[in-house]
């Protein structure tokens, strides 16, 4: 998508690592409610249908965890984009008044045209309000009432992100939960690997990425549960892999295949929230379990410049609260990149890698203190990429505690390595666990003691 060198000191010296959540419900994901004796007329929207909290106690609990950043994600049913444009607005502008040292992005989780969700987020302008009722009322699936056919179809999603693509300040998309309708590992349900490529090709300003480590990760099996309802994420077709979804956990697998295939595709991670575990729902609040972290100065149009170019990486169980990722050409490097940039380099050229993570003081919100076992480089091409596959993925070097260098409150590690022909990116990806790949989660699995934090990738230009 974007190919940029590092930015200059004075600019980066601004930004730091701000976490958030994108994904976040409220009282305005209403449950519909026809009238038996008028099935004609539009069903009712009842407030606190699907979620009982409220945009504010959201943003309060986001604070509370340590969140810098959150958007406010309701979906929809029938005529919805007139909820969220005369009663969630509302509650938006007033929860920004209240908690003014959080940024509080408008957005929805949407109603993809044949598919599931995505999380649309809009840039914080005078235009938001009128937005977000405008590509819903346009796009969203379940806005028409009766149900419209041809509102749900993959050719409709394509529309609509064209027209997303057209405005004058873009929103941002991101799927998610990615293969939670998948039926196994590797087959896919609403979504496919095929499909996000298109989403990005039709429109590269405005699609960025998929949930990496989805929501719900604080399900747990109750009396008469079904499976998808007592597994983390509520995965019931094939489960997450260190709370991760499929696509991403596998090694060289889906992502590193559309990494392989030239995408700049970024990860993310949240929360899901629409009922706390301790109220007999299946989430953690924002920010208590999963966090996004983007580098961006702490406003509202450079952490979406962050999403936008990659400068992200993903944590669950506050495992790490910081992680610089760079890759540099020779001993005194005169061309360095970071997480999201493009670095050029030749074959053959020495690259020192620098890896440098901050694990999270004291402890996180479950009362442990986690611990990092080990980190894993990993490093991909385009030579082996065979459908949702790339066989070119390795893993370059693995890292532990022999290994880590302390540098007053972080740890280090580096590698040296040649430029491979064919390389086209690294990424990094660390746990508290001895796994040596992420093994799929079961029912009843404590999520505290499964911990993963992932980089974004560095991507590599050769000449």
């Amino acid at each position: 998508m974007v190919n940029v060198m590092p930015a200059c000191a004075e600019e980066a010296a601004q930004r730091r690592w701000l976490a958030g959540d994108h994904h976040v419900h409220s009282i305005y994901s209403a449950r519909y409610e026809a009238d038996p004796e008028h099935p004609e007329r539009v069903p009712e929207s009842v407030i606190g249908g699907d979620s009982s909290h409220t945009i504010l106690q959201n943003i309060q609990m986001a604070r509370r965890f340590g969140l810098d950043w959150m958007v406010a994600t309701d979906h929809g049913g029938p005529g919805h984009s007139a909820l969220n444009h005369d009663r969630a607005w509302p509650d938006v502008v007033a929860a920004r008044k209240a908690v003014p040292d959080m940024v509080l992005f408008y957005g929805m989780e949407f109603d993809v045209p044949g598919g599931e969700h995505a999380s649309l987020i809009l840039p914080t302008d005078a235009a938001e309000r009128a937005m977000l009722r405008d590509i819903e009322s346009r796009f969203g699936k379940r806005e028409a009432f009766p149900a419209d056919p041809t509102r749900n179809t993959k050719p409709q999603m394509i529309a609509a992100l064209r027209y997303m693509a057209g405005l004058q300040h873009p929103p941002v998309l991101i799927g998610n939960h990615p293969s939670r309708t998948a039926t196994g590992h590797g087959e896919w349900g609403l979504h496919t690997p095929a499909e996000y490529l298109a989403w990005q090709n039709a429109a590269p300003n405005v699609v960025i990425g998929m949930e990496g480590a989805p929501g719900h990760q604080a399900a747990r099996p109750e009396a008469g549960a079904d499976k998808a309802h007592s597994s983390r994420g509520l995965y019931g077709g094939f489960p997450t892999m260190g709370g991760f979804d499929q696509m991403v956990a596998r090694l060289g697998g889906a992502w590193d295949a559309l990494l392989g295939k030239g995408m700049h595709w970024t990860i993310t991670a949240n929360s899901d929230s629409h009922g706390h575990w301790r109220e007999g729902g299946a989430d953690f609040w924002p920010g208590e379990y999963s966090r996004t972290w983007v580098f961006a100065e702490r406003n509202a149009p450079d952490i979406l410049d962050g999403l936008r170019n990659g400068r992200v990486f993903v944590t669950t169980g506050n495992l790490v609260d910081r992680l610089d990722v760079t890759a540099a050409v020779g001993p005194r490097p005169s061309r360095a990149a970071a997480m999201g940039e493009t670095l050029m380099v030749h074959k053959g050229d020495e690259l020192t890698i620098t890896i440098r993570f901050r694990p999270a003081p004291p402890h996180h919100a479950a009362g442990q203190v986690p611990k990092v076992d080990h980190v894993d480089l990993i490093a991909g091409g385009a030579s082996g990429v065979e459908g949702d596959r790339n066989r070119s993925t390795r893993l370059v070097k693995r890292f532990t505690s022999r290994d880590f260098r302390a540098d007053g409150d972080s740890l280090i590690v580096s590698h040296r390595m040649k430029v491979l022909e064919g390389i086209t990116y690294l990424r990094i990806r660390g746990t508290n666990t001895p796994q040596g790949e992420p093994e799929p989660d079961f029912v009843g699995e404590d999520p505290w003691r499964d911990l993963w934090f992932y980089s974004n990738p560095i991507y590599f230009a050769q000449k």
